[in-house]
């Protein structure tokens, strides 16, 4: 299963308790490097594997996905904000349903309401 997770405006501690429960739970996570904040990788259990997507290609990105899906893992894909209101997850999840392969949305605090925190 794919997880895609908003990580919120920024602020570690906006991240939602629903998001914050995958991270923990997660085996592996894709998370957007030059975005998220890294202190939401703390919340990573010791033994996830953790990528950079800032340094991959959406080829990248689905296989890694492909490789835990065939091996039962469970993948967090960690983008800013709110991924279900602006994002790159359309051609993700585009790629998934083709290859078959469940994933959901998580969605997380957008920036318009962190503004007021």
């Amino acid at each position: 299963m794919v997880h895609f997770v908003g990580a919120g405006p920024g602020a570690p501690d906006l991240i939602t308790q629903r998001g914050a429960t995958l991270l923990q739970t997660a085996d592996c996570i894709i998370y957007a490097g030059s975005l998220v904040n890294p202190v939401l990788l703390g919340l990573a259990k010791a033994d996830c594997t953790i990528y950079n997507s800032a340094k991959m290609t959406l080829e990248d990105v689905i296989s890694v996905m492909r490789e835990n899906e065939k091996n039962n893992r469970i993948t967090v894909r960690l983008h800013t904000g709110d991924p279900c209101l602006y994002g790159a997850i359309r051609e993700q999840m585009d790629r998934l349903d083709a290859e078959s392969i469940p994933y959901d949305d998580t969605p997380g605090v957008s920036s318009f309401c962190g503004a007021a925190a």
